[in-house]
């Protein structure tokens, strides 16, 4: 049988817990006003330099935006270069575009090269429209058809100094012996009311249609009747030499005879 465990009587003291006990809010208080009195003395008693209170990283931040935004708008701008002032011209587009192109003995009428066939119907359209306006004006015009005559085409390559490669637009107009333009310089022009100013001395052109041509401007050669062919006993047929590829020749009545 086991003996039963009998109680002590030894006592054991437990300083800390009975100090814990016994310790009030009033102790508490009473150490946290010593410890703020220790840290007083020990301030006075131990001199030190006073350090300013840095401002927090915040306030330095919204201090420096501050003076750049001032020193940016009040910061001059550098000068800018004034832009080179513009010659002042009244030419017309046609002296602004192809000044010394002209053509020599044609002083006293308008020429107009263009083409009447409708293989393009934009630049058929364009010449007739051309055509139509410098005849409303009255006055004498040369008009050479690049389709019934291929030397004409040559003839206006060597003026416009361009070669046979080199694509060429219809039409073409000179006043007075100069060049004016094409299509949309004549039309440009006439709708400023600039074009009436570049006919005016030109001679009347004849009331009516020319009896011989019809008004084409072209004729059959006499020599060849058209067939740009003739013919000879001792060299047989040969080309004729008095008309165009098409056996035609200009009218030497109408007003659209060569110069």
């Amino acid at each position: 049988m086991w003996r039963s465990r009998g109680k002590s009587t030894v006592r054991i003291h437990n300083t800390a817990a009975a100090a814990a006990t016994n310790f009030s809010f009033k102790d508490i208080q009473q150490l946290c006003a010593n410890d703020n009195t220790e840290a007083q003395n020990d301030d006075a008693s131990t001199p030190h330099p006073s350090t300013p209170r840095r401002p927090s990283i915040f306030h330095r931040v919204r201090r420096v935006n501050f003076i750049l935004r001032a020193f940016s708008s009040t910061r001059p701008e550098p000068p800018q270069p004034e832009p080179e002032p513009k010659p002042e011209s009244n030419a017309s587009p046609a002296d602004q575009s192809e000044p010394s192109i002209s053509i020599p003995g044609a002083s006293n009428r308008i020429v107009v090269y263009f083409t009447s066939l409708r293989v393009v119907r934009s630049t058929f359209e364009d010449c007739r429209s051309v055509r139509s306006i410098l005849r409303g004006f009255r006055v004498s015009i040369d008009e050479r058809d690049l389709s019934m005559d291929g030397a004409f085409l040559e003839e206006l390559n060597a003026i416009l100094n361009q070669t046979e490669k080199t694509k060429l637009t219809l039409p073409r107009v000179f006043i007075g012996g100069r060049y004016v333009g094409g299509a949309d310089e004549i039309r440009q022009l006439h709708e400023a009311g600039e074009l009436k100013k570049y006919v005016e001395g030109l001679p009347a052109a004849e009331p009516g249609v020319c009896e011989i041509c019809g008004g084409h401007g072209f004729i059959l050669c006499d020599e060849c009747s058209g067939s740009h062919k003739c013919y000879t006993e001792k060299g047989g047929f040969r080309s004729c030499t008095a008309c165009n590829e098409n056996g035609l020749i200009r009218c030497p009545s109408c007003s659209c005879a060569p110069l």
